[in-house]
């Protein structure tokens, strides 16, 4: 199955930021449309050069699902110079609790399953990764 949400995860080492106040922590939440938990998805993609319009296709369905259930999708990023087999997508979510409850609800979702059968139909997918990251924001 491909997708953000596809498969469990676990984080070992993983540190969230402390929720104690400091001046930058208060900085990091006032701009923070999430506050200091947040969590962003980084995916990397491989994809079949010859089917990025199909990818594309595929990356519009999630954008929608991501923000319905409550995260920020910080949109993809296909190849344009460069390796040409490269894909990227950015989104966050209040905190890796809500992101999992997002992973975990959208396994059901009919629009979910759409984008999956979509990817699948259309192999335009090879692989891809994920990593978690914790934002410093100005």
């Amino acid at each position: 199955m491909v997708g953000c949400i596809a498969e469990s995860i676990s984080i070992p080492g993983m540190i969230l930021p402390s929720t104690r106040a400091s001046h930058s922590a208060g900085a990091q939440a006032r701009d923070s449309p999430f506050g200091l938990n947040m969590i962003t998805c980084y995916v990397k993609y491989i994809v079949r050069p010859d089917l990025i319009a199909e990818f594309e296709g595929y990356a519009r369905m999630w954008i929608p699902i991501v923000e319905r259930f409550g995260g920020q999708h910080h949109g993809y990023f296909l190849p344009a110079e460069g390796a040409n087999n490269v894909a990227l997508a950015l989104f966050s979510f209040a905190s890796l609790a809500a992101y999992e409850t997002y992973r975990h609800e959208s396994q059901t979702d009919p629009a979910c399953q759409e984008a999956f059968a979509y990817a699948a139909k259309t192999k335009c997918v090879v692989s891809y990764e994920r990593s978690f990251f914790r934002p410093v924001l100005g």
